[in-house]
């Protein structure tokens, strides 16, 4: 048996696919959004993992809102919940009750209508979000009312989302 310190380390940050994040609509009931392609545990065995978002406002139509982050695990190994599937996209779930019953808040946000502003967002701990126990899966879905109307709420480029896991290692 191995003896010696227990020490925590860290995996490379992994940048998701942020396409469709990109000039994402802004969303009056904080429903529709962007999902990212699914954070896949099952092959890592991760304990934890921080998300760093690095979002970019639109220039023109700002006003003053919110912008949330959640967090959405799998229903069992292979079924999502309602219209999530594990796959970078826009999406609008069917309504704010099947949302609100299989998200998980990461983070909430005010913002002001500063155009062009530029929000850094950190979860520190996606395992603490679900209540400490981190799903196989899981995708990140960012939501948001900082435009007006539906128009975009993010920059046509230059938001980011990293995703750095971390793990436990014995010294010898």
């Amino acid at each position: 048996m191995a003896t010696g310190d227990i020490l925590l380390k860290y995996a490379a940050s992994s940048a998701q696919t942020v396409t469709n994040l990109h000039s994402l609509a802004s969303s009056a009931t904080w429903v529709a959004g962007w999902e990212s392609g699914a954070i896949d545990n099952t092959t890592n065995g991760y304990d934890d993992y921080r998300i760093a978002l690095h979002l970019v406002t639109h220039a023109s139509n700002r006003q003053a809102g919110t912008i949330k982050v959640y967090l959405i695990g799998p229903i069992n190994d292979t079924t999502w919940p309602d219209v999530f599937d594990g796959t970078e996209s826009a999406e609008t779930p069917t309504d704010t009750e099947e949302f609100v019953a299989c998200a998980k808040i990461a983070r909430v946000l005010d913002v002001d209508d500063t155009a062009s502003a530029v929000y850094d967002i950190d979860i520190p701990s996606a395992k603490a979000v679900f209540g400490g126990n981190l799903p196989k899966k899981f995708v990140i879905y960012v939501t948001g009312n900082c435009t007006t109307t539906t128009t975009a709420q993010f920059a046509a480029a230059g938001s980011t989302v990293d995703v750095t896991g971390s793990y436990y290692n014995i010294a010898a």
